[in-house]
C-alpha cells in the first residue's frame, strides 16, 4: 500500500496544530503545579556561586522557565547542557536549627524551622523533629518527623524502633549544621566527609520531601528496582522514578516493579565504603549529580535515613542487610534448574517439555506453569479440561525427583467459574471483608486484570493473611504443589485506579509527580486514596508486594511445615530477601536485555535478595538460537536459573533446539558445572544467610583497590571465588574481559590463565563463556545428576585452586537442604578447608547432622601445584593411610586429581601430599657428556641413575624453579611485554661458566590472527640477532575476535604459555626448569601438545615423526654425508607439531648459533643454543598444509623453477673428460630416456679451482654449446673456498683487492683452510690416506664472506667470467644453472691451517650434541673466531653466523646467475637455512648406495618440505660406493617422483647412469621417467601453487588425510601435492608394497581402474619396473605428451585426467608460462586455468590470461576415472554455444573409464564439456 503524500498547506496546518497543543500542554503543566504566591515578594534570592555540578534543581516537575525560577525564589543561570539545572536553589531555601542540639540517650535531637523562602509545591511544615541515633558502631540513623501531627511511617516487619543506648567507639563522627540545616557525617579515621546535606536545601511540605546529599565519589551503586545499563550509576544529571509498577524492563528511564531506595557508594581504592537507606514507601525519585551528590524526592510519609559504614563494600551490603532482615536460606532443590511458560496451552504439552528435556539429560529440577493452568486465570482454580490432570502432576514430577511450583497473582476475580457456580475463593474472602477498599474504606476497589474484574486482597490486614493462607491450603489439598511463584503484586491491574477511575484529589493528583511511567500514579495500578489496614495506598503502595511476601510465607509455613519450599516475588521492598526470591520481571529476548540482566543481579545483591535471576532466554519476543544459547550458558550461574517465556513465542526450552545442538550441549555442560558446585552455591547462601554476604557478587567487592573493577558490569562472580564472563553480543566469538589482581584457573582445563589484573580479549565460542576459579580458594562440590534429589546422594570433593603462596581456604555448609530451623538449630555440618605447605586440613566446625547418604569426600582436585604429587598421606580417625595409586596429574595445566578416597562427611581429616619428578616429567640438568654426580649437585640437581630407561637424564632439576620471575607484564591488543629478573642464588646448567644475565625483556607480539612472535633478549646489553629479514606485517594485524591464540606469561617461574583458543590446546608451555639465558649457554623446553612432531634439520633420522625418546640432535651446519643422529649441510630450526585433535602449528627459532634439540616423552622439547638471543615465530594452520604456507609466508615462498629443471638430470664427480660427458649424452639420446639436463662436478676446474676450465674439458664449451642447440641444459659446480696459493689466480686476486675473505678478528690476516683446491705444480696420488693427501697436496683456502657487499659483486663478476670469458671467449661456459657445494662452509682441516687462536669460541661452555663434539665446533670448518661483516658494516664472529653461511651465498648466486642468462635458471645448494628456499633448491647431500638411504630419502624430502624448499632430491642411486642393480632399479623409480631428479654419483664408484646398465634398466628408466615427463604440467603447476601461495609439492599423506592419525606416522610413501600418490619399492627383493590407502577413492595411474580399497593397508603387486601410483578421486590433473627433453615436451599435445570422487566430482588447475621467464607470475605473464567437475559438466576456465603459448598447445585427450554409467555422448560448448568437434568418445564399463580422443580445445580458450549418459 503507497504511503499518503502531504500537500504544503496540510503540512503548514500539521505544524500550526502542533504548536498549538504544546502551549496547551505548558499551560495545562503550569496550572496543574498551583503555585502558590510568593511569601514575600519583595524578596530577592541570594544566589551564591555554586559549581554547576553542585547545583540542587528547583524546578525538578517539569521544564524550566525564567518566570517559574523567579516565583519560587531561585537562581536561574541558562546552560547549553540542557540536562543540567538551570533554576537551581538559592542560599534563602532549607531549615535552620532552632535552640541547638540536645543530647539524647541514643544520640541527639534539634528541631528545625524553616527559612523564610517560597514554596514550591506548598503546605510546608515548620517545625520539624530532627532524631539522631548512634546505633552501631557503623550505622547512624536520622529521621526528621513533624512533631505536631503523625505522618505516616514504614511499618516494617523487621526493622523495629531503635530503644539504644548509643553505640561507643563509633566509626563515624556527625556534625549538624545549623543555619542553614545540613548533617554532615566524616569517617572518623581519616576525616573524610561522606554524607554532607550541606549541598543542599531541606525541602518538608505535606506532599514533597526532598534531601540532598553530597558524597565522597561518584562510584554510586543501588537503587531501584530499574533497568540500569551500567552497575555503577551515571552521575551525569540522571533521575530515577520509585515506584512499584507492573512495566517490563526497557532502556527507558523507568520505574519497575518493586522499591529499593539504598545505595551504596565506594569511596576510594581503600575499600572504604558507605550506604544510605531511605526507609519511606511513598512515590519517590533519585537524582544523581556529578557533583556528585543524590537527591531523595519524596511526596509523603517522613525523611528516615540510615547511613552504614564499612571498611569494604561487602562489609556495607553486610551491615545493611543484617539491619533490613537477612536473606532466607533456599531449600537446595530451588538451586536446580528450573522450565516455566506462560501458556503451555494443555498439561500435556507441560509433560512434553518436561519429557524431551529429561530425554537430553539435562539437569532440571522444578517445572512452573503460569496462570495458563488456572481456569479463566483465577487464582486457586485449574483447568479442568485442558489440565484435568493437574492434581497428580506432582507426583509425577516427584517420581523423578522434581518439584512443581504454581503461581498466584494478586488479583481475585469477582466473576463466576464457568460453570456458572460461584468462585468460592472470592466468597470466602468477601465474606471475610479481605479486600482493599475505595476512599470510603468500605466499598471494595474493583480494577481488571487477568480474569476480568477484580479485586485486591489487603495483604496488610491480619484476617486476609488467614484468608490467604486457608485458600492456599484449600488449592494444595486439590492440586498439590511445592512453591508459590506470586506475581502483579505492585499491584497491577489493567485499568487506571479502578472501574470507575479515580477521584480527583491530591493523593491521586498530588502537587508533584515523580517521573513515573506515564506520569500519572494510578497508571496500571489502584487509586492513590484507596484504603488499606497500613494506609492510604498512597503512602503503602510500594508495600502491596512486600505485605503479599509476608502473608505468602505464611502460607508457606502452614503447607509445609518445617519445610522452606520455595517463594518468589516480582515485586519487593527492603527486606522482602528474609522471605523471597526474585526475578527480574518480564524482559525480552534481545541481546541488550541479555546484557542488564547482570546489573540488576548485582543490584538485588545489594538489596539482600540474593536469590535472584532473570528469564533466560527474555520473556517477550521470539528467541533466536544464538541469543538463547548464550542465555542458558550465563543463566547456569544466575543463582535462579529459570528459562521462562510468554505465549504465542515459540519454545525455548534446551530441548526444543534439538537433542545434539549445541545449545543443548553447552546448556548441559554449564548446567552440570551448576550442580557441580552446588555444595560451594549453597554454602554462599548460608553465609548470606548468616552473614549477608552478596552471593552473586560485583568485581569490584573483592579488588576494590583496582579502580578497573569499579565499571565491571558484563562479568561478576560468585562469591568471592569462581568468576563468571559470558557473551552478551551477537556474532562475537571474541570479548574484552577484565581479569582482577589474582590467580585464576580455567574452569575446564583447571589451567592457571596468567592474565592478571588487566583487560584481555577472551576467546568464547558458541559453545563457551569465561569461567575462572581464583587461586586462594576451595571449592566444595558434588558429582552432578539431573536432579538435586539425585546429586545430593553422589559422591563429594574439592577443588582446591592453590594462590601464590600454594594456599588456599574454603568452606562447606551442609544440611539436609529443605528443613526449616536448621541454622539456628545448628542441625548442619560444616567445614573449614585450609591447604598449607602441601597439607590440606578439613576441620569440622558443626556436625549435628548425619546425612542419610553416607556421603564421603572421594575427589580431590589441586590446580596450580608445580609437581606432581607422589605419594598422598591420609589421616583420618586416628588411622594413616598412604596413596600413591590413583593420582593423576597433568603437567601441562598442573592439575592433580587424587581419587578414590574415602573421607566420610562430618568428620576432620588431613591430607599431606609429597611432591617429586615422575621419569617423563625429568629434565636434563647437566646434559655433557663428562657429566657427574658432584658436578651434578654442584649445579643444585638431583642425581638418580636409572638403567632402565635409555635416555633418561641422571642429573635432572630439582623443583619447577628456573630462577626467574616476572614483572611488568603488559599486555595489549598487539601483544605483551614484560621484564624476567633473575632472582636465585642456586647456580644452573653451565652457570658456572657463563653468569645468567640478570634482566632480560620479553615481547610477544601478535603479528597476525595466526601468527605470533615470541622472543627474549637482553634489552641492557645489545646481542647478535640473526640478519635474515622475514616477511612481517609494519604493525601487527591481527583481531582480538579472530585471533587463533591466547598467550599466557607466566611466572615463578618464568614460562610462556600458548593456547589454540578454539580447542583450549597447550601448544606452547615454557614454564619448566630448564629455562636458561647466558652470554654462551641458552636453554629453554617447551612441554608438546602430542607426541607427534616434526621437522628440525638437517640430520637424518629414521621416521618422518621425530621419536621422543631422549634424543638429543645436535644442528650445526657440517660437510658430514648423511648418517643416523649427525647434523649434515644446513641448519633448520623450524618444526611443526601435531595437537591430538589433528590441529598443528608450527615453530620457528630464529637463532643461527650452533644448537641442539632433545626430545623426550614427556613430550617436551628443549632447546639449547650457544648464543644469540631467542626469537620465536609460531603459525596456528590449523591445518599441516596450512602451517607451512603460513611458515612459508614468513620466510619465503620457495622458488619458482624452470620448467626444464623438472626434467630429469645427469652428473657424475668423477668424468674423466668432456669426452665421456659427450658420450653419456648420446648414449641417453640413443636410449630415448628422457633427460633435461647434464652436470659437471669439481672435474670440469683446473686443480678444483672455482672459475676455471681443466684441459681435459677444453671441449666442454662446445658441448654445452651443442646439447643446448638439441634442447638440454648445463649446469655448473661452484665451491666457495678459493685458493690462495697461486700466483695468477685472478679470482683470488681480485678478492684480496676487494676485502672478501674471512679475516682472523682484529687483524688483516686471512682465515687459511684447505678445501679441494690442489697446489699447483703436484702430481696426486690417490692412494694415500685422506689426512696425507690434505697435508701435502691441498693448496691453502680463502672464504669469501658474503654478507659484505663487496663480496658480492666479486662473486658476481667472477662468474660472469666464467659465463663470457673475457680471456679467453672458448673457454666461455653457457651455463644454465648453478650448483653451488661445500659452502656450510666444508674445511679439510679444523679450524684453519695452524690451528684455532679462541679456545671459548671453538670450545664454548657447552658445545651441543654434533659430530665429533670433543673436537670441537671448528671440525671440518673454520675458527669460530673468524670476522665477518653485514652489509651494513657490523662486524659479527664465524660463530654467530656460521650456519648462515651457505643461505649468504644462496642469493648472490641466483642475482648473478638471472643477470647473466636473462633466465630464471636454477641454483642448487647443499647448505641452507630458514629462506634459503626463495632462492634454490637442495639435494639432500652425499649419500650412500644403500637401500636405507631410499626411505631417507622420502623423510628429506618431506623435512625440506617443511622447511620450505619444494625443489629437492637426493642423488638416485647413491653417492658414495656401488650402486647395483636392483636398488639403482628402485630408486630410478623413485627418484623419477623427486622434483629435483638427478642420479649422481662419486668418484671412484662405478657408473650408474641409466644406460650404464642394460636395455631392461633402460626400459626401466625411460617408462618411468615418461610417466614424469607426462605429469611434468601438474607438477609444474604444483611448484607454481608453491611458489604463489606456499603450499607443498611432495607432500606427507598426513596434510591431506590428518583426520586420519594412521597417516601421521607414514614415511614410505608420498604425495604429488594432493592429488598423485606414490608408493614405491624400498627394499631389496620385495615385489609388492604394503601401502596405506588413506579415506578417499583411488585410482591406479597406470590402468586407470578404481582400487576399492580406502582407510586400510593394501599389498600392492610391484614387480621390477613398476612403481605403484594412485590417483585421487575428486581431482583433475594436466599432463603432456612426454619427449626427450622439456624443450620438445613442451610442444606436445595436453590431455587431462579427470579422477571422479564419490560424488562424481574433480577439480584441479593447469598453470603455464614459458618455462624461464624470470618473474613470470609476478609480472602476471602466465596463464591459469581451471578444470571443475560436476553434475555431468567439465567446465575449463581461463582464471588468468596473460601469455600465450607459441606452440598453439591443445587439449586432445580427456580420460575420466570412475564414471559409474555408461556416456554415450560429449557435447562441447563455447561461448553459451555447441561447437563442432571431432572428438571420439569410448567408455569401457568394465573400468568406468572414459577417454575422449581427437579433441581440439585450445589452451587459453574456456570451454565446457558435457556428457550425457544411459542414467541421467
Amino acid at each position: 500500500m503507497a504511503k499518503k503524500k502531504f500537500s504544503n498547506l496540510e503540512i503548514t496546518l500539521i505544524v500550526l496544530f502542533c504548536l498549538v497543543v504544546a502551549a496547551a500542554c505548558v499551560l495545562i503543566g503550569l496550572l496543574a503545579t498551583r503555585e502558590p504566591v510568593a511569601e514575600s515578594s519583595q524578596l530577592s534570592p541570594n544566589c551564591p556561586n555554586v559549581a554547576i555540578a553542585e547545583r540542587i534543581d528547583c524546578i525538578p516537575d517539569h521544564f524550566a522557565t525564567k518566570s517559574l525560577c523567579a516565583l519560587r525564589g531561585c537562581c536561574w543561570s541558562p546552560q547549553n547542557d540542557t540536562s543540567v539545572p538551570w533554576c537551581f536553589f538559592s542560599a534563602d531555601h532549607g531549615y535552620r536549627v532552632d535552640g541547638g542540639q540536645q543530647t539524647t540517650p541514643e544520640g541527639f535531637q534539634a528541631t528545625l524551622r524553616r527559612l523564610p523562602s517560597p514554596s514550591l509545591f506548598g503546605d510546608d511544615i515548620t517545625p520539624l523533629l530532627l532524631t539522631a541515633e548512634y546505633q552501631t558502631q557503623n550505622r547512624f540513623h536520622f529521621k526528621i518527623t513533624d512533631p505536631k501531627r503523625e505522618r505516616f511511617e514504614v511499618p516494617h516487619e523487621h526493622v523495629g524502633t531503635f530503644s539504644g543506648p548509643a553505640a561507643s567507639n563509633l566509626k563515624y563522627k556527625v556534625d549538624l549544621q545549623e543555619n542553614p540545616f545540613g548533617i554532615k557525617v566524616t569517617r572518623a579515621s581519616n576525616g573524610k566527609v561522606l554524607f554532607n546535606t550541606a549541598i543542599g536545601p531541606l525541602i518538608y511540605a505535606e506532599q514533597f520531601l526532598q534531601l540532598s546529599i553530597k558524597l565522597p565519589s561518584s562510584n554510586i551503586y543501588g537503587v531501584g528496582e530499574h533497568v540500569h545499563k551500567q552497575y555503577r550509576h551515571d552521575v551525569n544529571w540522571k533521575t530515577w522514578p520509585m515506584f512499584s509498577r507492573d512495566t517490563a524492563p526497557s532502556g527507558n528511564v523507568e520505574n519497575l516493579y518493586g522499591v529499593q531506595t539504598f545505595f551504596l557508594c565506594l569511596e576510594d581504592n581503600t575499600g572504604a565504603s558507605l550506604g544510605v537507606f531511605l526507609m519511606n514507601s511513598n512515590a519517590m525519585e533519585f537524582s544523581l549529580q556529578p557533583a556528585p551528590a543524590v537527591t531523595y524526592r519524596t511526596i509523603g510519609g517522613i525523611l528516615d535515613f540510615y547511613v552504614f559504614l564499612g571498611d569494604t563494600p561487602e562489609q556495607v551490603v553486610q551491615e545493611y542487610v543484617k539491619f533490613i532482615g537477612l536473606p532466607m536460606l533456599p531449600s537446595y532443590w530451588t538451586l536446580g534448574f528450573q522450565l516455566s511458560r506462560y501458556d503451555y496451552g494443555s498439561l500435556d504439552n507441560v509433560k512434553a517439555v518436561v519429557e524431551r528435556n529429561r530425554a537430553i539429560g539435562l539437569p532440571y529440577d522444578v517445572q512452573h506453569t503460569d496462570i495458563d493452568y488456572m481456569e479463566g486465570r483465577k487464582d486457586f482454580t485449574y483447568d479442568g479440561v485442558n489440565f484435568k490432570d493437574l492434581p497428580s502432576f506432582q507426583k509425577y514430577m516427584h517420581d523423578y525427583g522434581q518439584k512443581y511450583i504454581i503461581i498466584l497473582d494478586a488479583a481475585i476475580s469477582i466473576e463466576t467459574l464457568v460453570n456458572g457456580s460461584s468462585y468460592q475463593a472470592y466468597e470466602r474472602g468477601q465474606s471475610k471483608k479481605v479486600w482493599v477498599n475505595e476512599s470510603d474504606g468500605v466499598t471494595p476497589l474493583v480494577g481488571q486484570v487477568w480474569p476480568g474484574r477484580t479485586v485486591f486482597p489487603d495483604f496488610t490486614n491480619p484476617e486476609c493473611t488467614n484468608w490467604w493462607v486457608e485458600e492456599c491450603k484449600i488449592f494444595h489439598s486439590q492440586v498439590p504443589y511445592d512453591g508459590i511463584w506470586i506475581d502483579m503484586n505492585e499491584v497491577s491491574s489493567f485499568v487506571q485506579g479502578s472501574n470507575k477511575g479515580c477521584s480527583q484529589n491530591d493523593l491521586n493528583y498530588p502537587p508533584f509527580t515523580p517521573h513515573v511511567v506515564d506520569r500519572l500514579l494510578f497508571s496500571k495500578t489502584i487509586c492513590l486514596d484507596a484504603v488499606q489496614k497500613w494506609g492510604q495506598q498512597y503512602d503503602v503502595h510500594n508495600l502491596y508486594g512486600y505485605s503479599m511476601i509476608l502473608s505468602t510465607q505464611r502460607a508457606i509455613e502452614t503447607l509445609f511445615p518445617g519445610k522452606r519450599s520455595f517463594l518468589l516475588s516480582r515485586s519487593t521492598f527492603a527486606g522482602s530477601g528474609k522471605y523471597t526470591g526474585h526475578w527480574l520481571g518480564d524482559n525480552a529476548a534481545t541481546w541488550d536485555q541479555l546484557k542488564w540482566a547482570i546489573p540488576g543481579m548485582l543490584e538485588f545483591g545489594l538489596f539482600g535478595i540474593p536469590y535472584i535471576g532473570a528469564d533466560i532466554c527474555g520473556f517477550f519476543e521470539n528467541v533466536t538460537e544464538e541469543l538463547c544459547r548464550r542465555w542458558m550458558q550465563v543463566g547456569a550461574f544466575y543463582p535462579f536459573s529459570r528459562n521462562h517465556n510468554t505465549e504465542k513465542c515459540i519454545p525455548q526450552d534446551p530441548a526444543f533446539f534439538g537433542a545434539d545442538s549445541v545449545l543443548v550441549n553447552t546448556s548441559k555442560h554449564y548446567l552440570n558445572i551448576r550442580y557441580t558446585l552446588l555444595p560451594y552455591l549453597y554454602t554462599l547462601f548460608y553465609k548470606a544467610h548468616t552473614q549477608g554476604v552478596t552471593v552473586v557478587r560485583p568485581v569490584l567487592h573483592e579488588f576494590y583497590s583496582d579502580e578497573e573493577t569499579w565499571s565491571v558490569d558484563k562479568q561478576f562472580l560468585w562469591g568471592p571465588g569462581l568468576l563468571i564472563t559470558p557473551v552478551l553480543d551477537p556474532g562475537v566469538e571474541v570479548i574484552q574481559a577484565y581479569i582482577p589482581d589474582a590467580v585464576w584457573y580455567d574452569y575446564d582445563s583447571g589451567a592457571r590463565t596468567w592474565w592478571r589484573k588487566q583487560w584481555v580479549d577472551m576467546y568464547l565460542p558458541a559453545d563457551k563463556m569465561g569461567l575462572h576459579l581464583r587461586g586462594g580458594h576451595i571449592f566444595p562440590y558434588q558429582q552432578p545428576a539431573t536432579t538435586t534429589v539425585a546429586s545430593r546422594k553422589n559422591p563429594m570433593g574439592l577443588i582446591i585452586a592453590l594462590d601464590d603462596n600454594n594456599e588456599a581456604v574454603g568452606e562447606l555448609f551442609w544440611d539436609d537442604g529443605e528443613s526449616t530451623g536448621t541454622v539456628s538449630n545448628k542441625s548442619y555440618i560444616s567445614y573449614e578447608f585450609k591447604v598449607s605447605n602441601n597439607v590440606l586440613e578439613m576441620n569440622v566446625t558443626n556436625n549435628n547432622y548425619v546425612d542419610p547418604n553416607r556421603l564421603m569426600f572421594e575427589e580431590i582436585k589441586i590446580l596450580g601445584l608445580p609437581q606432581e604429587p607422589m605419594t598422598v598421606t591420609v589421616v583420618q580417625n586416628n588411622s594413616v593411610e598412604i596413596f600413591d595409586r590413583n593420582i593423576t596429574y597433568n603437567p601441562a595445566d598442573k592439575v592433580a586429581i587424587i581419587r578414590g578416597l574415602q573421607l566420610e562427611l562430618g568428620k576432620s581429616c588431613s591430607l599431606t601430599w609429597s611432591l617429586g619428578t615422575r621419569v617423563n616429567e625429568k629434565y636434563d640438568c647437566h646434559p655433557d657428556p663428562n657429566a657427574s654426580k658432584e658436578s651434578c649437585e654442584q649445579l643444585g640437581c638431583l642425581w638418580a641413575e636409572d638403567t632402565s630407561n635409555s635416555g633418561v637424564p641422571f642429573c635432572y632439576y630439582n623443583g619447577p624453579d628456573n630462577g626467574y620471575s616476572v614483572a611488568d607484564v603488559k599486555y595489549t591488543s598487539s601483544g605483551v611485554t614484560a621484564n624476567l629478573t633473575f632472582n636465585t642464588s642456586n647456580p644452573k646448567a653451565y652457570e658456572n661458566s657463563t653468569s645468567p644475565i640478570s634482566t632480560l625483556r620479553l615481547e610477544v607480539k601478535y603479528h597476525n590472527d595466526h601468527m605470533l612472535q615470541f622472543k627474549i633478549y637482553d634489552y641492557a646489553n645489545a646481542r647478535y640477532e640473526v640478519p635474515v629479514p622475514l616477511n612481517l606485517p609494519a604493525s601487527p594485524e591481527s583481531t582480538g575476535e579472530n585471533r587463533l591464540y591466547d598467550v599466557m606469561v607466566q611466572n615463578k617461574p618464568f614460562g610462556i604459555q600458548i593456547r589454540r583458543r578454539n580447542t583450549g590446546t597447550v601448544i606452547w608451555d615454557s614454564q619448566l626448569p630448564t629455562f636458561t639465558f647466558s652470554d654462551m649457554f641458552i636453554q629453554i623446553s617447551t612441554r608438546l601438545a602430542s607426541q607427534y612432531l616434526y621437522g628440525f634439520g638437517e640430520t637424518e633420522h629414521a621416521m618422518f615423526r621425530r621419536e621422543m625418546n631422549w634424543q638429543t640432535w645436535g644442528m650445526f651446519n657440517r660437510d658430514q654425508p648423511p648418517g643416523n643422529r649427525l647434523n649434515s649441510y644446513g641448519f633448520q630450526p623450524f618444526y611443526m607439531g601435531l595437537e591430538e585433535d589433528g590441529n598443528a602449528h608450527g615453530v620457528l627459532l630464529l637463532n643461527s648459533n650452533a644448537m641442539d634439540v632433545t626430545f623426550q616423552p614427556t613430550p617436551a622439547l628443549t632447546y639449547r643454543t650457544t648464543g644469540g638471543i631467542l626469537d620465536f615465530y609460531m603459525v596456528l594452520g590449523p591445518t599441516p598444509e596450512l602451517v607451512v604456507q603460513e611458515y612459508t609466508a614468513l620466510i619465503g615462498r620457495p622458488v619458482m623453477p624452470p620448467y626444464w629443471a623438472l626434467g630429469f638430470q645427469l652428473c657424475r664427480y668423477g668424468y674423466a673428460n668432456d669426452t665421456e660427458v659427450a658420450n653419456l649424452v648420446e648414449d641417453m639420446k640413443a636410449a630415448k630416456i628422457p633427460y633435461d639436463v647434464q652436470y659437471t662436478d669439481v672435474d670440469y676446474m683446473e686443480r678444483q679451482l672455482d672459475f676455471t676450465l681443466n684441459p681435459r674439458f677444453a671441449g666442454l664449451p662446445a658441448l654445452i654449446k651443442k646439447i643446448k642447440e638439441e634442447g638440454m641444459r648445463f649446469i655448473i659446480i661452484l665451491d666457495p673456498a678459493i685458493s690462495g696459493n697461486e700466483t695468477d689466480y685472478l679470482a683470488f686476486r681480485r678478492g684480496l683487492e676487494e676485502d672478501v675473505f674471512i679475516k682472523w678478528p682484529n687483524t688483516n690476516e686471512i682465515i687459511y683452510g684447505k678445501v679441494w683446491p690442489d697446489l699447483p705444480n703436484v702430481e696426486v696420488n690417490d692412494t694415500l690416506d685422506w689426512d696425507t693427501q690434505v697435508e701435502l697436496y691441498r693448496a691453502y683456502a680463502a672464504f669469501p664472506d658474503f654478507f659484505r657487499n663487496s663480496t658480492i659483486e666479486w662473486w658476481t663478476r667472477e662468474i660472469a667470467e666464467v659465463y663470457d670469458n673475457p680471456q679467453n671467449t672458448s673457454n666461455s661456459l653457457k651455463f644454465d644453472g648453478l650448483w653451488i657445494d661445500m659452502n656450510e662452509p666444508s674445511n679439510f682441516v679444523r679450524g684453519a691451517v695452524g690451528g684455532c687462536r679462541n679456545q671459548e669460541l671453538n670450545f664454548p661452555p657447552y658445545v651441543p650434541q654434533l659430530v665429533s663434539r670433543e673436537n670441537g665446533l671448528s671440525d671440518k670448518t673454520l675458527c669460530m673466531e673468524g670476522q665477518q661483516y653485514l652489509p651494513d658494516g657490523s662486524p659479527v664472529s664465524h660463530y654467530d653466523v656460521h650456519n648462515l653461511y651457505g643461505w649468504a651465498q644462496t642469493k648472490p648466486t641466483l642475482d648473478a646467475l638471472r643477470n647473466i642468462t636473462k633466465e630464471r635458471g636454477i641454483v642448487v645448494t647443499r647448505s641452507t637455512y630458514p629462506s634459503s628456499g626463495k632462492w634454490a633448491g637442495h639435494w639432500l647431500g652425499d649419500n650412500t648406495a644403500a637401500w636405507n638411504q631410499l626411505d631417507k630419502s622420502i623423510i628429506g624430502m618431506l623435512d625440506f618440505s617443511l622447511f620450505g624448499i619444494s625443489y629437492t632430491g637426493a642423488d638416485i642411486c647413491g653417492f658414495f660406493q656401488d650402486s647395483e642393480y636392483e636398488l639403482c632399479a628402485r630408486w630410478m623409480e623413485l627418484g623419477a617422483f623427486y622434483p629435483f631428479s638427478r642420479n649422481h654419483n662419486g668418484k671412484g664408484s662405478r657408473r650408474q647412469d641409466p644406460v650404464a646398465w642394460n636395455s631392461t634398466f633402460e626400459e626401466i628408466s625411460r617408462n618411468v621417467l615418461n610417466i614424469r615427463y607426462t605429469l611434468l604440467p601438474y607438477l609444474y603447476t604444483l611448484l607454481y601453487e608453491a611458489n604463489a601461495h606456499g603450499s607443498t609439492v611432495v607432500r606427507p599423506l598426513l596434510h591431506e588425510f590428518v583426520e586420519d592419525r594412521t597417516t601421521w606416522e607414514i614415511y614410505k610413501q608420498f604425495l604429488w601435492g594432493p592429488a598423485l600418490l606414490i608408493s614405491p619399492v624400498l627394499e631389496q627383493g620385495a615385489v609388492e608394497v604394503n601401502a596405506y590407502l588413506p579415506n578417499a577413492r583411488w585410482y591406479d595411474y597406470h590402468t586407470g581402474e578404481y582400487i576399492g580399497s580406502r582407510g586400510q593397508f593394501r599389498n600392492l603387486s610391484s614387480p621390477l619396473g613398476h612403481i605403484n601410483l594412485h590417483l585421487r578421486g575428486g581431482y583433475v590433473l594436466a599432463q603432456q605428451s612426454p619427449a626427450n627433453t622439456t624443450f620438445y615436451s613442451r610442444k606436445n599435445p595436453l590431455s587431462l585426467v579427470i579422477a571422479l570422487n564419490d560424488s562424481q566430482q574433480a577439480e584441479g588447475q593447469l598453470y603455464w608460462d614459458d618455462g624461464v621467464r624470470i618473474d613470470a607470475y609476478e609480472g602476471g605473464v602466465y596463464l591459469l586455468t581451471s578444470f571443475t567437475v560436476k553434475w555431468g559438466l567439465l567446465e575449463i576456465k581461463v582464471l588468468h590470461s596473460g601469455y600465450a603459448d607459441p606452440n598453439n598447445l591443445k587439449f586432445t585427450q580427456i580420460k575420466m576415472l570412475g564414471v559409474t554409467s555408461n556416456v554415450r555422448e560429449v557435447t562441447v560448448w563455447q561461448d553459451g554455444e555447441a561447437i563442432q568437434s571431432p572428438h571420439v568418445v569410448d567408455y569401457n564399463d568394465q573400468t568406468q573409464v572414459l577417454d575422449i580422443t581427437r579433441l581440439e580445445l585450445e589452451l587459453g580458450t574456456n570451454y565446457t564439456l558435457q556428457w550425457s549418459s544411459d542414467n541421467p
